[in-house]
């Protein structure tokens, strides 16, 4: 089974429903619909539960709609969205950066 990892902020709000999709880019997984991941937290290396991807959609970070940002964590701007991608995936992520939108149906452990 593929495993994603979680910052412990991102962790609390998967578990309380609140987060109910995933921005991932240079995916290295072959993320597809329908596949069971296992979700980890980042910080621990501890499974938190499971999830299956109920949707996926390709597009790039400079053109996020409304609909795409539903389920994710809210950013203030585009530069916060940058910025914020490029702790995990270095300086080359930009609003030409592909992303995958993983919308999940996630199960407590």
């Amino acid at each position: 089974m593929k495993t994603l990892k979680f910052a412990p902020h991102l962790v609390e709000k998967i578990l309380s429903g609140e987060k109910t999709a995933t921005w991932r880019l240079f995916d290295d997984k072959d993320l597809k619909e329908g596949d069971e991941l296992i979700f980890i937290n980042k910080e621990t290396g501890e499974q938190f539960g499971t999830a299956t991807i109920t949707s996926l959609k390709v597009t790039t970070l400079g053109t996020l709609t409304d609909e795409d940002r539903a389920g994710h964590e809210k950013y203030t701007s585009d530069d916060e969205i940058y910025a914020s991608f490029r702790k995990y995936y270095g300086d080359k992520v930009d609003e030409n950066s592909e992303v995958k939108i993983l919308t999940f149906d996630f199960k407590d452990k």
